[in-house]
């Protein structure tokens, strides 16, 4: 584990940093933007936590003084606040995954063992999260805008960025496809859908969505 006791190195005064593994790359390289963004999504995760306690804590005001039961949906906000601190773990792994690049001698156990990448099981947990959470709601009949109530919105914005974060993997993938972990990108295709799914969730499942209406505005 990093033992961070500086805040500040001056190392990356030039315009460089560092990829774990020693090698330095310019901090405008593709792998820094990757997993800069990823860093990104995990930062929009954790504004949807703060949108989803809020309204718990607003639901459970409204019910003093019998603050031991809550109503249902601050019950499920309460889930789903749960499953996306568990996405941010999940996302610094990503992060550390991305920014160590896969070296031929990964193919030996022991040293594939030695590097933190994100696994097959991190994408399954994401596949059952996401019909779980997505079979109770109602088919969609078009298009939804992101909005709603603010966890829901925050969810959104969570998804698009994390949506920009698959698509620089995307190309990384394609400049350098020997050194990055494939699962990698398989991980955020799955985590975007989820966070589409919960932002349904989120929209007291499904209600409050908001539908586009082709050519509303013309």
């Amino acid at each position: 584990m990093p033992r961070l006791t500086k805040i500040y190195t001056k190392t990356g005064d030039d315009g460089t940093t560092g990829l774990v593994g020693g090698s330095r790359v310019r901090k405008d390289d593709l792998r820094v933007e990757a997993y800069g963004t990823v860093d990104e999504t995990n930062a929009a995760v954790g504004v949807a936590i703060v949108e989803c306690e809020r309204r718990i804590a607003d639901d459970r005001a409204l019910l003093a003084p019998n603050h031991a039961n809550p109503r249902g949906d601050a019950a499920a906000l309460s889930e789903l606040a749960s499953l996306l601190r568990s996405l941010q773990h999940d996302l610094f792994d990503l992060g550390a995954d991305l920014a160590t690049p896969v070296t031929p001698d990964e193919t030996d156990p022991k040293v594939a063992a030695t590097k933190l990448r994100i696994v097959p099981a991190q994408v399954e947990r994401l596949e059952r999260a996401i019909d779980k959470h997505n079979d109770p709601l109602q088919p969609l009949t078009n298009f939804v805008l992101p909005g709603g109530t603010p966890a829901a919105a925050a969810l959104h914005m969570a998804r698009t960025v994390s949506r920009r974060a698959e698509r620089l993997v995307v190309t990384l993938v394609a400049r350098d496809p020997t050194r990055v972990n494939p699962q990698a990108l398989i991980y955020l295709n799955r985590l975007s859908d989820l966070l589409f799914v919960l932002a349904r969730v989120a929209n007291d499942s499904g209600k409050t969505d908001v539908l586009w209406v082709p050519g509303k505005s013309r």
